[in-house]
């Protein structure tokens, strides 16, 4: 690989490779069809954790221990960085006895209404991340981009890349673009469910498709929610004094569990839905690494974006800019399917 980077899609994976990689030397090249983090990213609930005991395995396993962790670092690179520390509680999701993983603690119900004091029946029981967080997906990924032409990268937005180049030797050449050829000696495609698309004419399977999610937000009192709530109804949390967002699936269902899961929640209103086309590995988790067919070409798309960016675009910059093979990244490989 080559650190003339040229790095398609600018979501927050993207920026997080480019803003770590320019910060290790390389001369990076960031471009999107459109704003940094107005395609999926801005779709996300944005829920930053290890996540229930169901993902705690597998190939990411190792990069979900270490989100919050990430998150810290790059908080602390990034003054201003749009971070909210409210801890989560989840409790009702699956049958059975609760399960506390690592930075989790199970609370009884008395600890539940001190947690959180507007429900009207707290359950018997949840699980308490103390250590969870949200962010604001959109305002993470506009800070990395910053982050990134601070140190040098420069930024091609609303310029949609058409093809990835090779050269004679079909070694990656750089990228095509409705503005014209953009030179580039190693491509990396960050471009959520449009990789599998540029990754075709060049042979490469890149088994990824499009997941659509569901967000809704809601006009509600100040204060009603003050963690990030997860129960068989809804992922929720507060997002502004008024605000509140949902992860669920029925608009009508998930405003009337809120209205009888909190008191004083009433009159809260539905204001809007957005249906974002996640991107989903054939296997659900990450495809992080290079491309043996074509010399210079590297991939990183996963359905977890928002929760691995920090950790992803700082392992994916240590192996383009240093050379290494990072451990971590070691399941996520593309020539595992």
């Amino acid at each position: 690989m080559s650190s003339d980077l040229m790095v398609v899609g600018a979501g927050i994976v993207g920026a997080s490779v480019a803003y770590h990689a320019a910060q290790a030397g390389a001369v990076v090249t960031l471009v999107d069809a459109g704003r940094p983090g107005a395609g999926v990213t801005a779709d996300s609930f944005a829920w930053i954790g290890r996540g229930p005991s169901s993902v705690r395995t597998g190939p990411a396993a190792a990069l979900r221990a270490t989100a919050t962790e990430e998150y810290r670092r790059l908080e602390a690179e990034l003054p201003g960085l749009p971070v909210t520390w409210s801890g989560s509680l989840s409790w009702g999701a699956v049958d059975g006895a609760p399960e506390a993983g690592p930075g989790q603690e199970i609370v009884d119900a008395a600890t539940v209404a001190t947690l959180e004091p507007t429900l009207r029946q707290p359950p018997e029981w949840a699980v308490w991340a103390p250590g969870d967080g949200a962010v604001d997906p959109v305002g993470v990924t506009e800070r990395l981009v910053e982050g990134a032409r601070a140190h040098g990268a420069r930024v091609r937005p609303d310029t949609p890349v058409t093809a990835v180049r090779r050269d004679a030797a079909g070694r990656v050449a750089g990228v095509e673009t409705a503005a014209g050829p953009l030179p580039g000696a190693t491509v990396v495609l960050a471009a959520g469910v449009a990789t599998a698309a540029l990754g075709a004419p060049l042979g490469i399977r890149v088994p990824v498709g499009p997941s659509p999610a569901t967000l809704f937000q809601f006009r509600a009192p100040a204060g009603l929610v003050r963690t990030v709530v997860n129960n068989r109804d809804f992922d929720l949390r507060q997002v502004a004094a008024n605000r509140l967002l949902a992860a669920a699936d029925s608009p009508e269902r998930t405003l009337a569990a809120v209205r009888s899961t909190f008191r004083g929640a009433e009159n809260v209103e539905l204001l809007g839905t957005r249906v974002g086309v996640r991107p989903m590995p054939a296997d659900g988790e990450p495809i992080v690494g290079p491309v043996a067919d074509v010399p210079g070409l590297y991939v990183a798309v996963l359905h977890s974006a928002v929760t691995l960016a920090p950790a992803v675009g700082r392992l994916v910059a240590r192996e383009l800019v240093d050379g290494a093979v990072e451990p971590a990244l070691a399941g996520c490989r593309l020539d595992r399917f």
